[in-house]
């Protein structure tokens, strides 16, 4: 697991992919933490938008910002407890511009967030920081504090067993952009790569 253990403007992990276009996106993580302020969970970045694809913690308990071509919606009555790890979830599509969020398997409504373009660029992809340009720009009173681990991404919206299986560590299909378990990425500034803590003895 990647552990972001202070609040600073600068330490971050970058994930690699040489994808270039998608016309659908499902991303899916386990985070741990105590924030109850504004933080960022997940940011790709396009030299052409910021937020083409952001999951961003508000500040209010119950609402996660999803983001899509700078486009966003707020998704409310998300259980997010902290101090506990939580399996989060998002897909969107390009041709309905419907996105929808799984917190620990519990779908949210669809919302219409962009639709008709594809998001297309060279991507930057931050865990720990919240990017408004592309690769930088980072406010330290929107990072990311705490524990992140199994992170995967797909270029398509994976069906709702899918995304079950994944929040039960079930037999899933790995995602064929981000796999965790084949990641490549790189570290800047003070993250630690650890073993996931769990509660057995």
């Amino acid at each position: 697991m990647f552990t972001f253990p202070q609040q600073t403007d600068s330490a971050h992990v970058r994930l690699e992919t040489s994808r270039e276009e998608f016309s659908a996106v499902t991303d899916c993580f386990r985070s741990f933490t105590d924030l109850s302020r504004d933080h960022t969970l997940f940011s790709l970045a396009m030299p052409s938008a910021a937020n083409d694809f952001l999951i961003y913690k508000k500040a209010a308990a119950d609402v996660i910002e999803l983001s899509v071509r700078d486009s966003f919606v707020d998704i409310g009555g998300q259980d997010y407890k902290l101090n506990m790890w939580h399996s989060v979830c998002a897909t969107w599509d390009s041709q309905s511009g419907l996105g929808q969020l799984w917190m620990d398997g519990k779908p949210s409504s669809r919302r219409l967030i962009s639709s008709g373009s594809n998001i297309r660029g060279k991507p930057i992809i931050i865990l720990g920081q919240e990017q408004d340009s592309h690769g930088g720009q980072f406010d330290i009173n929107q990072c990311f504090i705490g524990m992140m681990s199994d992170v995967h991404m797909w270029d398509y919206a994976l069906s709702p067993c899918e995304i079950q299986r994944y929040v039960d560590d079930l037999n899933f299909t790995p995602g064929n952009v981000l796999n965790w378990r084949a990641l490549q990425f790189q570290i800047t500034g003070g993250v630690l790569l650890e073993n996931k803590q769990v509660n057995e003895c």
